[in-house]
């Protein structure tokens, strides 16, 4: 399917759309849910273009069923009706959703492997903690990943998510020391980065949730500043 806009402000590229899912390109920069800021989100400018697109009278319904940070861009799924959201929200808890990204990270990372930790977010601070055996309510978070391409300061690596916790690809590399390009909150101090962080969302795969085909959805590899260190 050919690549559309929503008629929205900032205009968010949709990857694919049916009666049941529709699958967008975030940008970073844009929350995936409203919070305190009134900043525009995900979520309200996908039910704004549904309203509009269709003539829809009332509210409209369209389910979160997974987040993305706020800097981070890449292939995300909202769900059109209840049964969906349902159905979706429990392949996710089932870990059959299988998504995967790319990370511009500091330092030489191993050329494959899998980081192991416990996380424990801080709801005050929106801070994840990692630490390397079980502590307290943290929780085990998994991951593996490749190295693509890597130059002596800085390596770019192909993450598939076996977990999906708050952070947990932000805070992983940076507790293995190897923190993402742009990620103020995780052990990079150079504020000369700008806001986003060089973390991208480029596959998703999943079970349609009525069709029950495997579907895999992409979104652009990441370009321009600061992926174009490296050409591959």
């Amino acid at each position: 399917m050919s690549m559309d806009t929503t008629k929205t402000s900032p205009n968010i590229p949709i990857i694919f759309e049916d009666n049941h899912l529709l699958v967008i390109d975030k940008p970073a920069g844009v929350l995936s849910q409203e919070d305190h800021t009134g900043d525009p989100d995900v979520l309200n400018l996908c039910k704004a273009y549904i309203k509009k697109e269709y003539n829809k009278p009332g509210n409209v319904y369209l389910g979160l069923v997974h987040r993305l940070d706020r800097p981070v861009s890449g292939v995300m799924v909202l769900a059109k009706t209840s049964k969906a959201a349902s159905r979706l929200s429990y392949q996710i808890r089932k870990r059959t959703m299988k998504k995967t990204y790319w990370a511009l990270v500091h330092g030489m990372s191993p050329v494959y492997g899998e980081h192991v930790h416990f996380l424990d977010k801080d709801n005050r601070t929106n801070i994840v903690k990692a630490y390397k055996s079980p502590k307290g309510n943290a929780k085990e978070s998994r991951l593996n990943f490749i190295t693509i391409k890597q130059s002596k300061k800085f390596s770019v690596v192909e993450v598939d998510l076996i977990t999906g916790r708050p952070h947990q690809i932000r805070v992983q590399f940076a507790k293995e020391g190897n923190p993402l390009w742009g990620d103020h909150k995780y052990g990079n101090p150079d504020k000369n980065f700008g806001k986003d962080i060089a973390l991208r969302a480029v596959k998703l795969e999943l079970e349609h949730p009525t069709k029950k085909e495997l579907m895999t959805f992409k979104a652009p590899k990441p370009t321009g500043q600061p992926w174009n260190v490296f050409e591959y």
